[in-house]
């Protein structure tokens, strides 16, 4: 089917090569764009990058390169190491306010895809995150469908298209989160059984596992997996190889994996899963 999106209006200025955004009334930052190629970089090298080969790659100064990487170890992205960085080891999920700038164009562009592939008169789980927030703006267009939540912003946001029937998921109500979990939760979602199950996750693993920050995000996606047609996977490209240490399931375990852009190494485990791959950028193929 198609749809018409209208791009939510965004506030935009240009300093040193940095695209400043404002947000629900709050001006935040994005990564600029060598900033987004350093992790992009760090991630095909394995998870770690000497200095050195940055500041060559991109022919900048070592104090510029410095400053880079200096701001991505302060958003919790990267872990300074002497001579470079690693990809960081982490049993908590960044902060939801450092989560909703990251990588916030290619979030666009996922939901905005997926959207336009829902049918009208379908019914949808929405998980937990910043990606799935953006699926619930973009979904601000759609003709009508039934949507079952925990989020909290996806929730409200709907509220917005009186032709979309919200349900909410009672529980504990985690405040830095924005959401709900807990075995209440987790009952109410298990109560339904809809057409597409559509969630994220923390990281995925080198050999394809779903990782989680807490055994609570764990059991919300398994109930997501276990009463839908159909296993929606949205992840932007910098949840490869990322840490999380409660493991939910593994590719192979989804229908469909929507992604904005494809790290080399995870092309081949996705061809191992037998999963369907749909690229979210311009010009996008689907595997």
């Amino acid at each position: 089917m198609s749809q018409n999106f209208h791009k939510k209006q965004t506030k935009v200025s240009y300093e040193a090569n940095m695209v400043s955004y404002e947000i629900f009334g709050t001006e935040v930052m994005q990564l600029s764009d060598r900033q987004q190629l350093i992790l992009k970089r760090l991630r095909d090298e394995g998870g770690t990058i000497s200095s050195s080969v940055l500041t060559d790659s991109f022919d900048v100064s070592v104090q510029t390169i410095r400053k880079d990487l200096n701001d991505l170890s302060d958003l919790g992205l990267v872990k300074r190491v002497h001579g470079g960085i690693t990809l960081p080891i982490q049993s908590r999920n960044l902060s939801f306010q450092n989560r909703q700038i990251i990588n916030y164009e290619a979030k666009e562009m996922i939901a905005h895809r997926l959207v336009n592939d829902l049918p009208e008169g379908a019914s949808i789980f929405l998980g937990i995150g910043t990606t799935l927030q953006k699926i619930a703006e973009a979904l601000l267009v759609h003709p009508g469908l039934t949507v079952v939540t925990n989020n909290l912003n996806a929730a409200l946001i709907l509220c917005r298209n009186e032709r979309i029937d919200t349900y909410l998921a009672g529980g504990k109500m985690r405040a830095s989160d924005q959401d709900t979990m807990g075995e209440e939760t987790t009952r109410y979602l298990q109560k339904f059984q809809v057409n597409y199950g559509i969630f994220g996750v923390g990281g995925i693993g080198s050999d394809g596992s779903l990782r989680d920050f807490s055994p609570e995000e764990s059991h919300v996606s398994c109930a997501i997996m276990e009463n839908c047609d159909q296993r929606i996977l949205v992840a932007d490209r910098q949840k490869y190889l990322r840490s999380a240490p409660v493991r939910t399931g593994y590719l192979k375990d989804i229908d469909r994996f929507y992604i904005d852009e494809f790290p080399e190494a995870l092309t081949a485990v996705c061809k191992r899963a037998n999963v369907k791959v749909i690229s979210c950028k311009p010009n996008g193929d689907d595997e």
